[in-house]
């Protein structure tokens, strides 16, 4: 089962707004959401709600990706999140993420006991490639007790 596979399976609003996984590897991952009148906004975007999931989304899939293998051990959590919107998105809207620290030193961190961070940085782009939003979300890995 890829990345994006398991995602759709496990969290109901990926379902829900019909994300399309498009890469997903252990330093980036790319989703797109559709544009669905059901998910627009007051001037008929996407809603603010229907980008932040996205950008969760698409955070939790390169996380995933980079620290699977860790999953008999430990938990992937969202510490904090911080969107910002820039442009108008309408349309499509394509978000790439990615992990804002080497995968070994997060490993080497959870080895020796700690609860490393992993900062995520999220870029949203329409169709004609403009930016019209980031975002930073930190993660963690929680040891299993």
């Amino acid at each position: 089962m890829t990345v994006g596979e398991m995602l759709a399976a496990t969290v109901p609003m990926a379902r829900t707004l019909n994300m399309e996984f498009l890469e997903t590897t252990a330093e980036r991952a790319v989703v797109r959401l559709p544009d669905q009148a059901a998910f627009h906004n007051h001037v008929g975007g996407p809603h603010a709600g229907a980008m932040f999931t996205l950008g969760d989304t698409v955070s939790g899939a390169v996380v995933l990706a980079a620290f699977g293998d860790q999953l008999t051990r430990a938990v992937p959590l969202v510490v904090k999140a911080e969107i910002g919107y820039k442009k108008l998105a309408m349309g499509v809207v394509t978000a790439t993420a990615t992990v804002g620290r080497p995968v070994a030193d997060v490993v080497a961190e959870l080895d020796g006991g700690g609860r490393p961070e992993i900062p995520v940085t999220v870029v949203f782009n329409r169709e004609d490639g403009a930016v019209t939003g980031e975002m930073i979300i930190v993660w963690t890995l929680r040891l299993n007790t």
